[in-house]
């Protein structure tokens, strides 16, 4: 296979063409000079190679359902509008059997994963946050649990006394199948002290995905760019989860997230641009060379730059959600889900080949 290079490509750029053809690691100063290039075409075509070694035509995608628990959260992130205090307006935490009650009216045949996040609430114990697990695993046996970020299972430690280690496997008892990968936002401390990131710290966050990986779990892993983070913030924060999967190979999929405005009417000045969401799905493929998977999340970038990237290094259309609220409280204009047959349409639409899969990518359906 051979990437078609534009005349124009200066040294450096070729320089990059050579080492993705022959499957040369990129260095970070590779990555950072890929954001600053404005050759979109070549770049989008390079990961395209490497996204095709991988996974050829194919896209997966997945029945699933988003789940959340409680809004209610100790943290007060700068770039979150979920989060609420325990008496405001508009805060809840759901029993077992009311979020049972909520899945009963919404949920759909097909669905095969319930992806289960929400805020740090330090009113309940964490036996709540294992019993609400419990509840929904004897409920619905056959519905793979991925459930709580890395930062979750960090304040979990805190509020029970236990380890990272005693808490995965307490949840584990109780049915969870895996972790979800939110929580990163941006992998510098730096840049965590500036946003207020007033949960898990650099290193919890990856100890937490050892441990887990380590425990026999694949897990999920993402990046929120789109503030004031730098190029070199971006990329160095994907050197880390790479390294870190060079040691585990526990990581299924890179999930790129662009940063929303907190209000849906905000200009698109107030939000990244197509070009800046396309540049972070290539570099993500190109840099990460050792994740089988880069997601390109419709709930962030719209469904229909979400076909796009699928020329651009990703391999992964998501899943059909029913309802997300986290980017919708941020100012998301896009869907809060997408059905089978529209995810199916949107990756044919992109000349790739959809197939339906569990939480590891295991086949379930190829839509030829």
């Amino acid at each position: 296979m051979s990437t078609l290079v534009t005349p124009f490509t200066d040294k450096r750029m070729a320089e990059i063409v050579e080492k993705v053809q022959n499957s040369v690691r990129l260095s970070v100063e590779d990555g950072v000079y890929l954001y600053q290039t404005d050759d979109l075409l070549t770049l989008g075509q390079l990961a395209n190679e490497a996204n095709l070694r991988k996974n050829g035509k194919k896209v997966y995608f997945i029945e699933n359902m988003s789940l959340y628990f409680t809004n209610v959260c100790e943290a007060h992130c700068a770039f979150c509008n979920f989060r609420k205090d325990q008496d405001e307006e508009g805060s809840y935490t759901l029993s077992g059997e009311e979020m049972i009650e909520y899945v009963e009216q919404h949920i759909h045949p097909g669905v095969r994963e319930f992806h289960i996040v929400g805020g740090h609430n330090n009113h309940v114990p964490f036996q709540y946050y294992v019993d609400s697990l419990r509840a929904l695993n004897e409920k619905y046996p056959n519905v793979t649990l991925k459930a709580y970020t890395a930062a979750e299972i960090d304040f979990f430690t805190r509020i029970s006394g236990l380890s990272i280690k005693e808490v995965l496997q307490e949840l584990q008892k109780a049915g969870l199948k895996s972790l979800t990968g939110g929580g990163a936002e941006i992998l510098s401390d730096e840049y965590r002290k500036k946003m207020r990131v007033d949960k898990a710290n650099v290193d919890r966050y990856l100890e937490v995905h050892r441990t887990a990986h380590n425990l026999g779990m694949r897990t999920h892993t993402t990046m929120l760019y789109g503030s004031i983070e730098s190029y070199e913030d971006r990329v160095n924060h994907m050197a880390q989860i790479r390294e870190l999967q060079d040691e585990t190979n526990g990581f299924m999929v890179f999930i790129p997230l662009s940063m929303q405005p907190k209000s849906k009417n905000a200009s698109i000045m107030r939000r990244n641009s197509a070009y800046e969401d396309l540049k972070t799905i290539a570099i993500s493929r190109l840099m990460l060379d050792n994740i089988d998977h880069i997601k390109a999340y419709f709930i962030n970038i719209g469904p229909q730059l979400a076909q796009v990237a699928l020329g651009f290094g990703a391999s992964d259309a998501h899943g059909t959600i029913v309802r997300e609220r986290i980017s919708h409280a941020a100012g998301a204009l896009t869907p809060e889900g997408l059905t089978r047959k529209e995810l199916i349409w949107l990756i044919k639409g992109a000349g790739r080949i959809p197939v339906e899969r569990d939480t590891f990518y295991n086949e379930i359906q190829v839509y030829e």
